[in-house]
C-alpha cells in the first residue's frame, strides 16, 4: 500500500476492532511512521492508538516514571533508533572505545528495558539498525573491529542475543528490510536533511506493515497451516499424465525452483506449521512421488492431512478444517491455478490465498515478501505438531467406526498429567496464551515473563494439563490460572485449551480437578468470566454447560454442591499440583 492509501485508512471506521495502545519512542522524526502504523492497523482489524513521543526523548520517557509513557501504560512500546543517530554517537566516541561501542550500546538498551519492565507490563519492539557503510575502510571494514560497519553488525547480533533471554523484547528486522529493498529506497538524504526523518516516503508502508504484523501476532492473529496443491505447485507437470519419471523436480532447470520451494515448506513444517495436501488427483498416484521419487524433499511423514480425490477443493479444505479444528483465518492455500484460487476465496473468505506468479521460479521470492508466517514464539512442542495432527487424523477415522461416542472415548485410554507451571512448561503456556483464540474464555494474553510472575505469586494457583491416549501424546493442551479473591473464593483468571482436544471430555476433567483442589484448600466458590471476542463464540456457553450459575455477568459454582462430571480421562498427577513449593520457584531469565 502507498502512504496516501494508509492515510485514507485512518479516516475509516475502526469500531469493533481490538483497541491497543502503542507508544512510539524515536530518536528521529516519527510522526509519519505513527500514521502509517495506524493506517495499517485497519488492514489487520486493529484499532492502534499510537502515542508518538517528542523527538529524541527515548531515555527521558523511559527513565522518568512520571512521563507520558508511564501514564499511558501502553500494551506495546516501539523503540525506533536510527543508524544515522548511531553513526553520530560512534563518530563522537574515542578511538580507544570504538572497538567496544556495540557492547556499550547494548548495555544501555538493557538498562532502559529493565527500567521499563520494572514499572509497567508492556511488550517491547526494538527496530534494529540499518547498516551505513561510510567506506572509511571499504571491504576491509569487515576485518577492523573499530569500524562502524563492524560495530553495527555486532550490535544487531547482540540485540538478537538479548531478545532470546527476554521474552517481552522483540526485534523488528529493519536491517533485513533494507537488505531486500536497498538503501536507496529506505533512505532519502534530502528528506533527512530537511526533516530529521530517516525513512523515505516510499519505505514507510513497508516498515509500518512489518511492525503491524508483529503487533497482530501478539493478538493471536497467526497462520498455523499451509495447504498445498500438487501438480505445478510442488513439482512441475501433471503426475497423472506425465508419470513419476517425467515430473520436474531436482537440481536442474525449472525443477530446481520446485525443489527449493519444497525445502521452504519443509522448514515451515519443522518450525511447527501444519502442512496439508489438497489435490484433484487419484490418491495412490498423488502419493507416489512422496514415496518413490528420489528428488522429493517432502515425504508422507511431513504431511499432517493428505487429501487427493476428485471432490471440489472447497469441500476438501472444509474437511481438513474439521480434522484440524482451527479457524479458516489460520490457513494459507497455495495453488498455481487461478481458477482454483478464486473459487476458494469466494467460498471461504477468511482463508489467505496468495496470488502466485505465473513463473514457478518466482514463487519463493514472492512468498518471502508476504511474510505470511510471522510468529512471536517458538518452542520444542512446535516440532511435534505434524505428528500430533497425523495422530488426530487417525483418531477421527477410528471415531467414525464407533456408533457410540462414550465407547470411542473409553477406547482411547486417556491420561493427563496435572502440574503447576514450571520452567519447562512456561514457554509452551505463553505460546498457547498468544495462539489460543477459540477456546479462550477471556482472551487475555500474557507474555512469558507475566506467566512466570504469576507462577511465583502467592495470589495465584497454576495448573497445566497434558493429554495422552493410545495414539500418543498431545503434549501440554490446557492451562488454568486461578486468582485468590478472598479466603472463600477463587477466580478463573485464565482458561485456555488447544482445540485439538475438543470433544474428548477435557473440560469436564479440568473442572473436576479444580473443584477438588478448591475443596481441599477450603475454597467454597469458583467464579468464572466469559469475555466475548471475535473468535471465542465456541465457549460462549462453556460455564453454563458445566453447571455454573450466572450472577451479574459472572459465573458462580459452589464447591459443596458440585458433583464430579463424568469423563474418561485418568490422572497421573503428583499430590502437590496447584500448590506452591520451593521446587517450583522460577528464576527470571533475563
Amino acid at each position: 500500500m502507498t502512504f496516501n492509501e494508509l492515510k485514507k485508512n485512518i479516516k475509516k471506521d475502526f469500531s469493533g476492532f481490538k483497541i491497543l495502545n502503542l507508544a512510539l519512542l524515536g530518536d528521529s522524526a516519527t510522526q509519519l511512521l505513527a500514521q502509517a502504523i495506524r493506517g495499517y492497523g485497519y488492514e489487520y482489524q486493529l484499532n492502534i492508538n499510537v502515542f508518538d513521543a517528542d523527538f529524541n526523548q527515548i531515555d527521558q520517557q523511559v527513565l522518568d516514571v512520571g512521563s507520558e509513557l508511564y501514564t499511558l501504560k501502553p500494551d506495546i512500546t516501539l523503540i525506533f533508533e536510527s543508524g544515522h543517530k548511531l553513526l553520530q554517537k560512534f563518530n563522537k566516541t574515542s578511538e580507544e572505545a570504538k572497538n567496544i561501542f556495540a557492547e556499550n550500546q547494548i548495555e544501555r538498551i538493557i538498562q532502559l528495558t529493565d527500567v521499563l519492565q520494572k514499572n509497567i507490563i508492556t511488550k517491547i519492539i526494538f527496530c534494529n539498525y540499518t547498516e551505513i557503510d561510510d567506506r572509511i575502510f571499504g571491504n576491509y571494514a569487515n576485518k577492523v573491529e573499530s569500524s562502524f560497519l563492524f560495530q553495527v553488525r555486532k550490535l544487531n547480533f547482540l540485540l538478537s542475543e538479548y531478545a532470546i533471554h527476554n521474552p517481552a523484547f522483540h526485534v523488528c528486522d529493519l536491517s533485513s528490510i533494507q537488505n531486500k529493498f536497498g538503501r536507496d529506497l529506505l533512505f532519502s538524504p534530502s528528506i533527512y536533511v530537511n526533516s530529521e526523518m530517516v525513512l523515505s516516503m516510499d519505505s514507510l508502508p513497508t516498515v509500518a506493515e512489518s511492525i503491524t504484523q508483529m503487533v497482530s501476532v501478539f493478538q493471536g492473529k497467526i497462520k498455523k497451516c499451509i495447504i498445498l496443491d500438487l501438480d505445478n505447485t510442488l513439482w512441475g507437470g501433471v503426475i497423472g499424465d506425465d508419470g513419476i519419471n517425467n515430473i520436474q523436480i531436482g537440481s536442474l532447470g525449472i525443477g530446481k525452483a520446485f525443489t527449493e520451494f519444497q525445502y521452504w515448506v519443509k522448514k515451515l513444517k519443522q518450525r511447527g506449521i501444519i502442512v496439508c495436501i489438497c489435490s484433484k488427483n487419484t490418491e495412490p498416484i498423488a502419493k507416489e512421488p512422496f514415496i518413490n521419487h528420489p528428488d522429493m524433499v517432502l515425504r508422507l511423514e511431513d504431511i499432517a492431512v493428505f487429501i487427493a480425490n476428485w471432490e471440489t477443493k472447497v469441500d476438501n479444505i472444509k474437511h481438513i478444517q474439521q480434522i484440524l479444528n482451527i479457524g479458516y483465518d489460520t490457513f494459507v492455500f497455495i495453488d498455481d491455478n487461478p481458477f482454483e484460487r478464486n473459487i476458494v476465496r469466494q467460498n471461504i473468505p477468511d482463508i489467505t490465498v496468495p496470488e502466485l506468479p505465473k513463473d514457478p521460479a518466482e514463487y519463493l521470492e514472492f512468498l518471502y515478501s508476504l511474510n505470511l508466517f510471522e510468529t512471536a514464539s517458538y518452542s520444542t512442542e512446535d516440532t511435534k505438531r505434524t505428528e500430533q495432527y497425523q495422530k488426530e487424523s487417525k483418531r477421527v477415522a477410528v471415531q467414525n467406526s464407533f456408533a457410540n461416542e462414550n465407547d470411542f472415548l473409553k477406547s482411547l485410554n486417556m491420561y493427563s498429567d496435572v502440574k503447576p507451571f514450571n520452567s519447562y512448561s512456561i514457554p509452551r503456556i505463553a505460546q498457547l496464551s498468544q495462539r489460543s483464540n477459540q477456546f479462550n474464555l477471556r482472551t487475555i494474553r500474557y507474555s512469558e515473563l507475566e506467566i512466570k510472575n504469576m507462577a511465583n505469586s502467592k495470589q495465584h494457583f497454576t495448573f497445566s494439563f497434558t493429554l495422552e491416549d493410545i495414539f500418543g501424546s498431545n503434549g501440554l493442551v490446557c492451562a488454568i490460572i486461578l486468582e485468590k479473591k478472598n479466603p472463600k473464593e477463587l477466580f478463573i483468571d485464565t482458561w485456555f485449551m488447544s482445540c485439538r482436544v475438543l470433544k474428548r471430555g477435557m473440560e469436564n476433567f479440568v473442572l473436576n480437578q479444580l473443584v477438588e483442589f478448591a475443596d481441599k484448600n477450603g475454597y467454597q466458590r469458583i467464579i468464572g468470566e466469559y469475555i466475548q471476542s471475535d473468535k471465542n463464540e465456541l465457549v460462549r456457553h462453556h460455564y453454563a454447560s458445566l453447571g455454573f450459575t450466572e450472577i451479574k455477568n459472572m459465573w458462580h459454582l459452589e464447591t459443596a454442591t458440585f458433583k464430579p462430571i463424568k469423563c474418561f480421562i485418568n490422572t497421573r498427577s503428583n499430590q502437590s499440583y496447584g500448590k506452591k513449593t520451593n521446587n517450583n520457584k522460577i528464576k527470571r531469565n533475563i
